[in-house]
């Protein structure tokens, strides 16, 4: 289902908010990891918003992305801070784990193994060209 105007502007501002909460104030929270925000879908009454996220130089992806949904509660009152005087309510937030690129590095191995011969050339066609 294709979002609304409303809910992309939405979803950018998250972006854009969320984004800088990890930077900023949560620099340090979670190691040396570098957390990216590769996609926020808001739901159609902005009261509920999955987070994807793409975790990088972090040792244990899956365990940084627990430490994370522990601190929810914490990153949702600092995107608060920032988005209460716009929107009526802060959405709650879930965060997922953006596997887009694991996916398109799996698909790029399967065609590189693949063994596709040269297409032949037919000779009818050349002379149907000329």
């Amino acid at each position: 289902m294709a979002a609304g105007s409303r809910q992309k502007k939405y979803s950018s501002l998250l972006q854009k908010d969320l984004s800088e909460i990890f930077q900023k104030q949560m620099a340090n929270a979670f190691g040396k990891a570098f957390i990216t925000i590769t996609d926020v879908e808001v739901s159609p009454d902005l009261s509920f918003a999955k987070i994807y996220l793409s975790l990088m130089l972090s040792d244990n992806p899956s365990e940084t992305l627990e430490m994370i949904r522990e601190r929810k509660s914490e990153i949702r009152k600092h995107l608060g801070n920032r988005i209460g005087k716009q929107v009526r309510i802060v959405p709650e937030i879930a965060f997922f784990m953006d596997d887009t690129l694991e996916r398109a590095n799996r698909i790029d191995d399967i065609l590189s193994k693949l063994d596709i011969p040269p297409e032949e050339k037919d000779e009818d066609d050349d002379e149907n060209k000329e």
